[in-house]
């Protein structure tokens, strides 16, 4: 049961989270003059990469290169 109620409590975080970075990217966008096209791509982009980055960096502290390897590699596959 506390792991349902975590996964519910961190679930609502990552949404709330997730909305106050794009609401301050755009103001960010709109204060520079940046068409929110580009702040949209940028933070899609972000977005997809976190994860695999997440992952990269803790193999690299656990000396698993293998794993960086393999990411880097499944990332950029077409």
């Amino acid at each position: 049961m506390l792991n349902f109620i975590l996964l519910i409590v961190g679930l609502v975080l990552l949404v709330k989270c997730a909305d106050i970075f794009v609401d301050s990217s755009s103001n960010i966008a709109k204060a520079f003059g940046i068409p929110a096209l580009v702040i949209g791509l940028t933070i899609v982009a972000f977005g997809t990469s976190a994860p695999e980055f997440a992952v990269s960096i803790k193999s690299l502290l656990a000396k698993s290169g293998d794993i960086v390897l393999g990411n880097v590699i499944g990332s950029n596959r077409k």
